[in-house]
């Protein structure tokens, strides 16, 4: 019989234990949504304060693992997303699947990748969605300058490598084995 050794020290049999496939299918999307859903939750503000969580969330499911969702999952997530953003209708949507089509780009050219390559180009990518996301607000109608988004520009940069840890952990939680009754 296979024996797994777990950190406590107890031993535990491995045989009739696998990763429950619904969890394993929508832990990433439930994640990318509830993170979606949250700046709204936390704090009311006259200027944008709060990175935009959903879309963090997006880029460290996709960078984690490459294979999980596919190309297209920015048009439903970012469609989720411009529900609750308060940006106009469509934004998400354009700058997510864009977003997933340059993150596809970068790992076909870059196969090798380490913290700082994954932390750069989830930088760029995010001020550049921050900055877009202004840029189509001014298109609409509003009239904001750019140096109201500094503030949230670095709180989104700087909080990156913490929304990745707690996708990682989303990440275990997902790929935790279960006993299978039959």
């Amino acid at each position: 019989m296979a024996l797994l050794s777990q950190p406590d020290g107890v031993i535990r049999p491995r045989i009739n234990r696998k990763p429950s496939a619904l969890l394993a299918l929508s832990v990433p999307w439930l994640t990318i949504m509830v993170a979606s859903l949250m700046p709204g939750w936390m704090l009311i503000a006259s200027a944008p304060v709060l990175p935009p969580l959903g879309f963090l969330v997006f880029i460290a499911w996709r960078q984690l693992r490459l294979g999980l969702l596919p190309v297209w999952a920015g048009l439903p997530l970012g469609l989720f997303d411009d529900l609750f953003s308060g940006q106009p209708f469509g934004t998400a949507v354009l700058l997510w699947s864009i977003s997933a089509i340059v993150l596809d780009v970068v790992e076909a050219r870059l196969p090798w990748r380490n913290f700082l390559t994954e932390w750069l180009v989830a930088v760029g990518l995010i001020i550049a969605y921050i900055v877009l996301c202004l840029g189509i607000s001014n298109i609409a109608g509003a009239s904001t300058p750019l140096r109201v988004i500094g503030p949230q520009l670095v709180i989104s940069v700087f909080f990156y490598p913490l929304v990745g840890r707690l996708v990682a952990i989303a990440d275990r939680f997902r790929l935790r084995p279960f006993v299978l009754i039959r």
